[in-house]
């Protein structure tokens, strides 16, 4: 089967759309099927063919980046600026459907392009698109919202990550919606690769540690942590960098902030924390949250979103009032309180997680897309 990829970002990006893109293209090509991707070029890259970034064994997925300019406000997001090469970079390929990743400016047009060709389009929903237009282009819920109905509306399916992602995009009037979870690396986050050495480094002194992974961005809502850091005998570490670093080390004394880390090394700090926190309420799902628990670490989040399937509440960590920074770092107290029950929550939470690795999620998309070739091959179906 031949597949386009059309995604908003993918690596070297680092965030949830490009991790995910790139899982699917390298499951694809595992399966024997042949992915392309078509993404924005990032600052300084020419727009052309690409080696995919990070191939493996898995064998080569041709990249294409197109021309793009940064998102006013947050440079490092790139926004694919209007052009034919889409067009004739699904054209040449001839695939048998089109996968639109987290779809809003480069996936607009590439919905447009599945229609022209005839091709079968799966969008996938990972970004609450409409808080993000709000926040960074100032742009109002409704206006957001007719632009995800007329992208998504055209899809012969949309996967919505998590059941309060279904539910915001069914009550907006989003048709053909299913359930399409993400995957976690099993083998790279697990208990095992507790350390320690970097323990003692982070908190010398012995303090709980408190992480904190993820972009470091007016979404993600970390300054909610606040409460957190100033609690007597908690070490806050912070992982990740975006345009809010400056702001969040001033309203964070006292936290350690390690920038961007990735691969072993990043499981090995998620191994090493003793709870997990992400305070953001703007979360489709919450990768993080699901990696913290592969590490078998007891998570705290707000009773929103996404976490809302991660995390199961007094089971693998707590889920606390939204927008809360108390609520936060209560619920970091009562886990420092309780080594039993902090232990109790990380073997629970990576128990959830076994049957979420990212070859059981593949597969699962697979069979989305066969019911939709199906589908448009039925008698009576008209494409």
């Amino acid at each position: 089967m031949r597949v386009a990829i059309v995604t908003e970002s993918f690596p070297p990006d680092i965030n949830g759309v490009a991790h995910c893109a790139w899982q699917t293209a390298r499951h694809l090509a595992r399966r024997g099927h042949q992915p392309l991707v078509v993404t924005p070029a990032r600052r300084g890259e020419p727009a052309g063919p690409a080696a995919a970034a990070g191939a493996d064994a898995a064998g080569p997925c041709p990249v294409v980046r197109v021309p793009s300019l940064p998102l006013p406000g947050y440079p490092q997001v790139r926004v694919a600026l209007p052009g034919r090469r889409l067009a004739a970079v699904l054209a040449g390929q001839r695939p048998d459907l089109i996968h639109l990743a987290s779809p809003f400016v480069l996936g607009a047009r590439a919905m447009t392009a599945a229609a022209r060709l005839g091709v079968p389009a799966v969008t996938v929903y990972q970004t609450d698109i409409a808080s993000y237009a709000r926040v960074y282009l100032g742009m109002g819920d409704g206006l957001a919202w007719r632009r995800i109905r007329a992208v998504h509306g055209a899809a012969d399916r949309t996967l919505a990550p998590s059941t309060a992602a279904l539910r915001d995009l069914a009550e907006h009037g989003v048709p053909r919606v299913r359930l399409w979870p993400r995957g976690v690396d099993l083998e790279r986050f697990q208990p095992a690769r507790r350390d320690v050495e970097l323990r003692r480094a982070l908190a010398p002194a012995g303090e709980l540690i408190v992480g904190y992974v993820g972009r470091l961005a007016p979404e993600k809502r970390v300054e909610l942590l606040a409460g957190v850091c100033a609690l007597p005998g908690v070490r806050l570490v912070v992982v990740g960098e975006g345009p809010s670093a400056a702001a969040l080390r001033a309203v964070l004394p006292g936290a350690r902030f390690l920038g961007c880390r990735t691969g072993d090394e990043l499981a090995r700090i998620f191994a090493s924390l003793d709870v997990f926190v992400h305070p953001g309420t703007m979360e489709t799902f919450c990768q993080t949250l699901q990696e913290a628990q592969a590490s078998g670490v007891p998570v705290v989040a707000p009773a929103v979103g996404g976490p809302l399937d991660v995390v199961r509440h007094a089971r693998t960590g707590l889920l606390v009032r939204p927008e809360d920074a108390g609520a936060l770092a209560e619920a970091v107290q009562l886990l420092k309180a309780s080594r039993r029950q902090r232990a109790e929550y990380g073997r629970a939470g990576r128990q959830s997680v076994l049957g979420r690795g990212w070859s059981v999620i593949g597969d699962l998309l697979l069979e989305h897309y066969q019911e939709v070739l199906d589908r448009r091959t039925a008698p009576g179906v008209v494409a």
